[in-house]
């Protein structure tokens, strides 16, 4: 996918997006390549891949919030009456170079971001694309979800581990919800994580990116919400 292909789909699937944050968008292609040379943390293959499988696909999380809770998707950019709103605080656990964290923060200027990974050298990639981009809203930390002194309203994440696993390090770090990217069958891994922790029946949200697009890539591709 093309930055132009990408840029069509953004123009079609959030309008509001500004020209400021497009070209944090188109930036973010050379910023990686220039990155993934030094630090490899993107596949040689998934780099000329970039917008599809890495950055359109955090930005599902985007598109599951402004179709499926849209005051939240409006505080998260600041709009209407939550201009003058606190800004929410996000988790990005698990951020790697930065996915979801970089793309969800270019869209959701409204919102303080925290990347965390436990790898140095990916936050090294993180914290220098961040900067590159001028995002002001992006700190990076490199450590352990369970050493994190604060909490925070959400927390976001790409497939880091299974459910079962992701939940005790979130124990106690959340507000409000985690929005998970997570691909193919969920249904016995989200039953076994429900049932090991006791979760709520009707907590957990299930959303399929296909129904958002119709790109093949994202055919298996879903949106787990956990309500606390």
């Amino acid at each position: 996918m093309t930055f132009e292909e990408f840029k069509n789909i953004i123009t079609e699937k959030f309008p509001e997006v500004t020209p400021e944050q497009m070209e944090q968008f188109r930036l973010m292609d050379e910023l990686y390549r220039d990155w993934n040379s030094k630090i490899n943390v993107v596949s040689r293959k998934d780099i000329d891949e970039l917008y599809r499988h890495h950055v359109l696909h955090s930005l599902g999380i985007a598109a599951y919030l402004k179709t499926q809770m849209p005051d939240v998707y409006d505080r998260m950019r600041g709009e209407g009456p939550y201009s003058v709103a606190e800004p929410l605080k996000i988790l990005d656990l698990g951020t790697g170079g930065g996915f979801p964290g970089i793309p969800l923060a270019v869209i959701f200027p409204h919102a303080q971001f925290t990347l965390c990974d436990s790898i140095g050298k990916k936050i090294i990639v993180a914290t220098e694309v961040s900067k590159g981009l001028k995002l002001n809203n992006v700190k990076t930390v490199n450590a352990r979800a369970e050493s994190l002194p604060e909490t925070f309203d959400y927390i976001v994440s790409r497939a880091v581990t299974s459910l079962e696993n992701f939940m005790p390090w979130v124990k106690g770090k959340y507000d409000s919800g985690i929005l998970y990217l997570k691909g193919g069958d969920l249904a016995e891994e989200i039953s076994t994580a429900m049932s090991k922790y006791k979760m709520r029946k009707g907590s957990v949200h299930i959303w399929p990116i296909s129904s958002w697009t119709a790109d093949p890539f994202f055919e298996t591709k879903q949106v787990i919400y956990i309500e606390k």
